[in-house]
């Protein structure tokens, strides 16, 4: 009797074995090991809202659960550093932003070489910039009372950034470059210090991406000047572009990125590129991407690794164009 019962459950189990086995489907096959998102970026930053709520669909469709761990420093560098330092097996990963192809121009040494050192998966999408004050320091409504203000106070006025050489503090310059104006510029070491003191009026303006400020904004505790892009976001429906405000050669754009280290071969780049299309395409990521504004435009891996050399040379010129010195 023992026996049999033995038997029938030794069955059962194996039953069951081979029904989740199927059930996995197009998923990779369920992990104990996590697969680690390392984002070069602190806490509060665009990317980081991003990735933190892609997550869930993101280990849904890698068959692991997904963690995400902050590294800032150095305006990206040290988080990127460390990525390198992993096995291209697809359990480490980074969601990057356009510093990293900016990053070359305005710093004199790095520890890798980008994007040699790297994979590049995919270019996932953009997110809106928005270029806020502390309405407390800053009497601004529009563009032209901010203009107003920095003429009327040359160097009187300081802005923040995220880091040296970083996409926002690339745009503030390019900003200040269009409208003829000077400020002083603040590097931080993360997104979230800055807008502690930006909130504390430590700091005058900042250009922020749009998902790291949006409540801040709806509070009345900063004030949005103007949308740094080519057009108005449904996130902050209200903001005109500097565009609109007549500035018509002020256009700039972040985007954000998938990438891996150095080595990945092609059968996990596609594995890690399918479990990125799966999760941006997910309902709830969708409509979390479209309350921050953020726009999904996914690329193949062969686009990924094409835009990453062309956007080098882009900035490049751009910061050039800005003054911007190397350090």
């Amino acid at each position: 009797m023992t026996t049999q019962i033995n038997r029938r459950t030794l069955l059962n189990q194996s039953l069951a074995l081979a029904v989740t086995a199927s059930g996995l489907g197009s998923a990779w096959a369920q992990s104990d090991r996590p697969v680690k998102f390392i984002l070069p970026n602190a806490t509060g930053s665009g990317v980081d809202a991003i990735t933190r709520a892609a997550g869930p669909a993101l280990g849904k469709a890698l068959g692991a659960s997904v963690v995400v761990e902050n590294q800032a420093g150095a305006g990206g560098v040290v988080g990127l550093q460390a990525l390198t330092k992993n096995a291209p097996d697809g359990n480490t990963l980074s969601m990057v932003s356009n510093n990293v192809v900016i990053f070359p121009s305005v710093l004199k040494s790095l520890p890798f070489d980008m994007p040699g050192d790297f994979t590049p998966i995919a270019v996932v999408g953009s997110t809106p910039m928005v270029l806020v004050v502390n309405p407390q320091r800053m009497n601004a409504t529009n563009s032209r009372e901010l203009i107003a203000l920095l003429k009327a106070k040359p160097d009187g006025y300081n802005f923040g950034s995220g880091g040296n050489g970083t996409i926002l503090h690339l745009t503030a310059e390019m900003f200040l470059d269009e409208a003829k104006v000077k400020a002083r510029h603040i590097p931080y070491k993360g997104v979230g210090p800055m807008v502690t003191d930006l909130l504390g009026g430590q700091i005058d303006f900042a250009v922020l991406a749009t998902p790291s400020v949006q409540q801040h904004i709806k509070s009345g505790a900063l004030r949005a000047i103007g949308m740094c892009g080519d057009k108005r976001t449904q996130a902050l429906p209200e903001v005109p572009t500097f565009v609109e405000q007549g500035l018509p050669g002020f256009v700039m754009e972040a985007w954000f990125a998938v990438i891996g280290p150095k080595g990945m071969t092609a059968a996990t780049v596609k594995k890690t590129h399918e479990a990125v299309v799966a999760a941006f395409n997910d309902a709830a990521v969708r409509e979390a991407m479209a309350k921050q504004g953020n726009s999904i435009n996914i690329s193949t891996p062969e686009q990924a690794q094409k835009a990453f050399h062309t956007e080098l040379a882009k900035y490049a010129a751009l910061v050039k164009k800005a003054g911007i010195q190397p350090e």
